[in-house]
């Protein structure tokens, strides 16, 4: 026999009349302050239909139901032992409230069988369990980059806000986010041991980022100062040399090798992993052996962000741009506006921000720039894919997904659905005026109730 702590309350629903009894139970094993006694607790909440008339009827019932089940058993049964400090000992209902006869209910501890035999009384109509709850706590990093500030608040930047990133601290854990890129200078301290080589693609290249332009996009990704999701692990995929440049089709093996690893990573069924997520600052003229790539890699699950380009034009025009299963994005500034340079059009989901990026750079283990372009803009994105997909629902959430996690399109789609839309100026009527935001450190519920 299992012991379990109930939770009952009535709901009263004067429009219709009906009235309903919560009933928590408990079953659960904890240990309460390191107590050597174990306690087994399962709190759950079942509605009862006409509360108002059956509520103490119901109480008696309960009260009787439980001390029938304690007949017979053992003194030295588990379930004495656990209610010892119980009040009152040998448990049952240890407490009631009333909200305004709207709430009504009680608490208490039983045994699984009674509890099964609560959820079956017809008079209940549901049950759920009792659970900790804390308060919702975030960070907040002063001094922080201006797109990190910005990604973090609905409202334009202030003096007061410009510079603080409002942040949840676990945002990133169990993600690996692929750079795809100029390689990334994996010993810098700002990544602190989370970054490491995966694979240098152009033949005859080595295993360094000799441009900057990767360690850039790195640190805005997951860097402990200049990231969005600081606690993701980094993985560098050289497919561009140092003088920034590189081949279509090393480009396309580059995505390959990134799609083919998160593959790997989930058959290996990690402990802790929860998925990946990919970075592309890169672009040329259009390419259907790119943009089938990109989207073939979103197919296999990575959740992929793309810079829509430079070159203020149609953004449809160009390749990775153009891959319809990616996140694109466009640039901002710190005034809201639309980056001068910004690509633009239908193939652009998303803005964040682009103008004037402090990030990790190459040349020391310390070293930082300010970069501009789309290119710094699609690695605030691929930070924030990696904050949401750490920070999706368990099992035991209402918002729970799949148990292989939110997929690609899922989560492109909440993205752009939770984005702060209509702030930004100087947008094409053709292209969606949404800027990214992370929810400021605080409860993501709207953001999962998109699925």
């Amino acid at each position: 026999m299992r012991l379990s702590k109930a939770v009952a309350i009535s709901i009263l629903t004067s429009l219709i009349g009906v009235q309903g009894l919560l009933i928590p139970s408990v079953g659960d094993i904890i240990d309460v302050f390191g107590d050597s006694v174990q306690k087994q607790i399962t709190n759950k909440l079942e509605p009862l239909k006409d509360a108002a008339h059956h509520a103490a009827e119901h109480l008696e019932w309960v009260a009787l139901t439980h001390t029938n089940s304690l007949n017979g058993l053992d003194d030295q049964h588990s379930f004495f032992a656990a209610t010892k400090d119980i009040k009152p000992e040998g448990g049952g209902i240890t407490d009631t409230f009333d909200i305004g006869n709207l709430l009504n209910g009680y608490t208490g501890f039983f045994l699984d069988e009674t509890i099964d035999l609560i959820r079956k009384n017809p008079l209940v109509a549901f049950v759920e369990k009792d659970s900790l709850v804390h308060a919702n706590e975030f960070d907040i990093e002063k001094g922080a980059p201006w797109g990190l500030a910005r990604v973090s608040h609905r409202q334009p930047l202030s003096l007061s806000s410009f510079d603080q990133y409002l942040y949840d601290s676990e945002a990133g854990a169990g993600v690996t986010a692929y750079v795809i890129d100029t390689g990334v200078n994996v010993k810098h301290e700002e990544f602190s041991g989370r970054a490491k080589w995966g694979k240098t693609i152009p033949q005859g290249d080595s295993d360094i980022d000799g441009n900057g332009h990767g360690t850039h996009c790195a640190g805005t990704i997951g860097s402990n100062d200049y990231g969005v999701a600081k606690k993701a692990e980094i993985v560098a995929v050289k497919v561009l040399r140092s003088n920034g440049s590189g081949t279509m089709s090393d480009v396309v093996k580059g995505v390959e090798y990134a799609a083919k690893s998160h593959q790997e990573a989930v058959k290996s069924s990690k402990k802790g992993f929860k998925g990946s997520t990919a970075n592309m600052s890169l672009g040329g003229g259009k390419s259907p052996a790119l943009d089938l790539a990109v989207n073939a890699a979103v197919k296999a699950g990575l959740h992929f962000a793309v810079a829509a380009g430079n070159e203020n034009q149609d953004a449809c025009n160009t390749s990775p741009a153009s891959a319809e299963l990616a996140i694109t994005v466009g640039a901002s500034t710190i005034s809201d506006a639309r980056a001068y340079f910004s690509n633009y059009g239908k193939c652009v989901d998303i803005f964040a921000p682009g103008l004037n990026i402090l990030s990790t750079y190459i040349g020391s283990d310390t070293a930082t720039a300010y970069l501009s372009g789309t290119s710094m803009a699609s690695p605030h994105i691929c930070g924030l894919l990696s904050y949401f997909v750490s920070l999706q629902p368990g099992a035991d959430s209402e918002f729970f997904v799949a148990a292989d996690g939110i997929s690609p399109s899922q989560l492109k789609k909440n993205l752009i659905a939770y984005g702060t839309s209509d702030v930004l100026s100087d947008i094409p009527e053709d292209t969606p005026n949404i800027l990214a935001f992370n929810g400021a450190g605080h409860n993501l519920t709207k953001f999962w109730g998109n699925n």
